[in-house]
């Protein structure tokens, strides 16, 4: 079922496709976000090597269970037809309450049906104070007047 907005990408679809995957992620619903996907997409999250929906789902099954308070926050960086490039951030805690601020850049490709054939991310993971925090939203959704990473200075 196609999952719109579909590729060639404008910059304003771009944009919208970008805040609805933010959107999906910060629910941390991993059956939700990975209906975006191809069924057989292929993903590397930093050594991690995952092809399908099924792995996707276990894959992000994992990670909200050790990472606590998550918020996320992407950016477009640019794209071109059904390609982009996106920046993020996002911030959580372990177990032990240690804080963290993870840093990645993601490279997407869609299918005409606009759901993700590929996702190519690298992260970095910064252990912060949480007094440093700076994604300090409730609920499940960035609100719409929300800073984005460039007026966070992130």
């Amino acid at each position: 079922m196609p999952t719109p907005p579909l590729p060639p990408f404008t910059a304003e679809t771009a944009a919208e496709k970008v805040r609805a995957a933010e959107n999906a992620w910060n629910s941390q619903d991993p059956a939700r976000v990975a209906l975006a996907y191809t069924p057989d997409s292929n993903w590397r999250n930093r050594t991690e090597f995952l092809q399908g929906r099924d792995a996707i789902t276990a894959f992000l099954t994992r990670k909200w269970s050790r990472e606590h308070e998550y918020r996320l926050v992407k950016e477009l960086w640019g794209f071109r037809v059904n390609r982009m490039a996106v920046r993020f951030a996002y911030e959580w805690h372990d177990d032990a309450g240690q804080w963290f601020r993870s840093y990645g850049n993601e490279l997407w490709e869609f299918d005409d049906d606009g759901l993700m054939r590929r996702r190519v991310a690298s992260i970095n993971d910064l252990p912060i104070a949480e007094t440093d925090r700076k994604l300090l939203w409730s609920g499940t959704q960035r609100p719409l007047d929300y800073p984005s990473l460039s007026e966070l200075g992130l």
